[in-house]
């Protein structure tokens, strides 16, 4: 098994071993739930695998990628975890795939594996969405040879070819990666233009699949109060739920320092915002779970909601996005995560940050609950999210170093 990495962004290359550890390095700065980054990526090496890939793709190619579901990464307390694992897999894969474009090498076909052997849930799984013609199929044993970890789920196999580099330019995905934040305190109160909104509407895979995931923006007053109501309501469920909330309290981590250590996870600054010494103190001490379990006899989790509800209250634009059908497939999650990935880079490039406010989708009643008191378009909603400009810059998540990496097969 080898590993490689990269903490900056590389000059022009001439091999693909450079162009990948160069995507690599880009797309590991993806977001994913919790920061638990549970992708895993392989580049068929051996003759064996080259022959499995190329028999599931159909292509002779000169590359072959495996994008996989690293289980030991994942999140299970929740079986919509399921799906926004696949999701968080399926953005690294659109930018991992941009950034390769970018640098010359195309995606000539792409194979979405079917799951057998999978971690699953039976929720639905994620697809491709990487701008190829792509089809479902078994076969994913077929990869597992010498070099695969046993860990890892195969989710997606690519043929690339060298070609003609895409207008994208490396350095700027890289520096838009870099400059993606997860700002979950207040937004300034100035609304989102209705031209930008609408030009983030529109963002779509070039495969022009976009109409698997519907994408609707709240801006009416009536609409953010209707929501803020909502998560007053339910939001607590995110503290309150034993198994959910530790699984949780197993990614926060003790300051920056303990983050950077660890390369996952998010401290309490960057769930509440700066704070000083005794109140760090205080917090920590009160979102253990067991005290988080006999606070949560006497509200406290209703405190923590009606904080979250009266950020979200002032916040200029929320935005939902939901797949057309009510049990996707892996294929769909995949491009889910595409569509996801391709508005969260515009977004900031457009100065915007999003904070995802994950519970209302975690639970199916409450997904349901608010996909009819919202009206928000038929299929499942998977993703919810607050949108506006940050009141304050936020630090940023770190990642392992084998985020960045690659397994050769």
């Amino acid at each position: 098994m080898t590993t490689r990495s990269t903490d900056h962004a590389a000059a022009p290359v001439s091999t693909f071993a450079q162009a990948l550890e160069a995507a690599a390095g880009t797309a590991a700065l993806s977001p994913s739930s919790h920061n638990c980054q549970p992708w895993g990526l392989a580049r068929a090496t051996t003759a064996a695998a080259r022959r499995a890939a190329a028999d599931l793709t159909g292509r002779d190619a000169d590359e072959y990628l495996v994008l996989a579901l690293d289980r030991e990464r994942e999140l299970t307390a929740l079986a919509a975890h399921a799906v926004e694992m696949e999701v968080s897999c399926g953005i690294y894969w659109r930018i991992l795939l941009r950034a390769l474009a970018a640098q010359g090498w195309t995606a000539a076909a792409a194979r979405t594996l079917d799951g057998d052997g999978g971690s699953g849930s039976g929720d639905g799984r994620p697809g491709s969405g990487d701008g190829t013609v792509s089809g479902n199929g078994s076969g994913s044993g077929a990869l597992a040879g010498a070099g695969w970890p046993a860990a890892w789920t195969p989710l997606c196999v690519v043929a690339l070819r060298p070609g003609t580099p895409s207008e994208e330019r490396l350095d700027d995905l890289r520096e838009t990666a870099l400059a993606r934040r997860t700002h979950r305190g207040p937004y300034r109160p100035v609304p989102v233009s209705a031209e930008l909104l609408r030009d983030l509407a529109q963002t779509g895979s070039p495969e022009g699949e976009k109409d698997a995931v519907r994408l609707r923006h709240l801006t009416e007053r009536r609409d953010l109060r209707a929501f803020a109501a909502f998560v007053a309501r339910h939001a607590g469920l995110d503290f309150g739920h034993r198994a959910a909330w530790r699984e949780t309290h197993s990614f926060l981590r003790r300051d920056l320092a303990d983050a950077a250590a660890r390369g996952d996870g998010f401290t309490l600054e960057q769930l509440f915002g700066p704070m000083s010494r005794p109140r760090r103190a205080a917090m920590r001490r009160a979102l253990a779970p067991a005290t988080m379990h006999l606070l949560g006899k006497v509200g406290y989790h209703r405190v923590l909601a009606a904080g979250l509800a009266d950020i979200v209250r002032r916040t200029p634009t929320v935005v939902t996005m939901g797949f057309a059908e009510r049990t996707p497939a892996r294929a769909d999650l995949l491009r889910g995560g595409a569509r996801l990935a391709d508005y969260w880079w515009r977004a900031t490039r457009h100065g915007l940050s999003l904070h995802p406010v994950s519970i209302v989708v975690q639970h199916e009643d409450l997904r349901v609950r608010l996909e009819r008191e919202l009206s928000l378009p038929g299929g499942r909603t998977f993703f919810v999210s607050r949108v506006g400009v940050a009141g304050r810059p936020a630090p940023h998540s770190h990642r392992r170093d084998e985020a960045a990496g690659h397994v050769e097969i």
